[in-house]
């Protein structure tokens, strides 16, 4: 399996921003343009990009669709986004206006069965199931509330019922630039033969892609290390 690279752009009112560990308060502004930052990416080489709707995530009634859709109507990349995609409408409109597969987070966690239902209906290949961990513990709704469910229960769960990739999150790591979590990943992937795992928070130098590389990820999420020049967004494309 080669490793897919994902460019991150998260969205709060427009603008693409990066958080530390998830907190609102830590936002820090590194472009007015999205769509702009998505055509910068593909033509530095990249297939796909990871774009996440924060004002959605925080509150449903806020969403950055119409700049979700113009991203992938202007730069033919494959997006896989997330952020606010609480419902079946949800699924079906970000579907609908292209994106390549969805990243379910914390209904993941509140409305399994509701979950299951929708990776029957569009597959374990358009359904991703987000996966934040504090401590071991899964954490929901901006990683506000952890719960007492550990990660490897919740896959093994959804491993069950036809899920084939999930988004790991370490939040203590993520906007850090400190280094992923690689040994939670190697615990994962060692559970877990074959799953198809994402690595996301806190990747910060090319030596880092490589390890995730060599370990047979589905993908890497590149966020942060790209906008603070620590990696060269050509470079992990060529």
């Amino acid at each position: 399996m080669q490793t897919k690279i994902y460019p991150a752009i998260d969205i709060i009112d427009g603008n693409c921003v990066r958080l530390m560990k998830g907190d609102y308060d830590t936002m820090k502004v590194y472009g007015s343009n999205p769509v702009e930052m998505a055509l910068g990416f593909k033509q530095a080489g990249a297939e796909y990009l990871h774009v996440v709707d924060l004002d959605a995530a925080k509150n449903p009634e806020i969403n950055n669709r119409k700049i979700i859709a113009e991203i992938i109507r202007h730069s033919g990349l494959k997006v896989q986004t997330g952020g606010g995609i609480r419902s079946q409408q949800d699924v079906d409109v970000l579907l609908d206006i292209g994106a390549d597969r969805l990243i379910v987070g914390s209904v993941a966690v509140t409305k399994k069965p509701e979950v299951f239902e929708w990776i029957k209906q569009y597959g374990g290949d358009k359904i991703v199931i987000g996966s934040d961990v504090m401590d071991g513990k899964i954490a929901t709704h901006g990683w506000m509330n952890v719960t007492d469910e550990d990660i490897f229960s919740f896959i093994a769960s959804y491993l069950d019922h036809g899920a084939e990739t999930f988004l790991c999150t370490d939040i203590t790591k993520d906007g850090m630039l400190e280094g992923a979590s690689v040994s939670l990943y190697q615990q994962i992937l060692t559970a877990f033969p074959g799953v198809h795992l994402i690595a996301s928070g806190g990747v910060h130098d090319m030596d880092e892609v490589q390890k995730l590389r060599a370990m047979q990820m589905e993908s890497i999420i590149i966020g942060k290390a790209i906008y603070e020049g620590k990696i060269i967004v050509e470079s992990l494309f060529n």
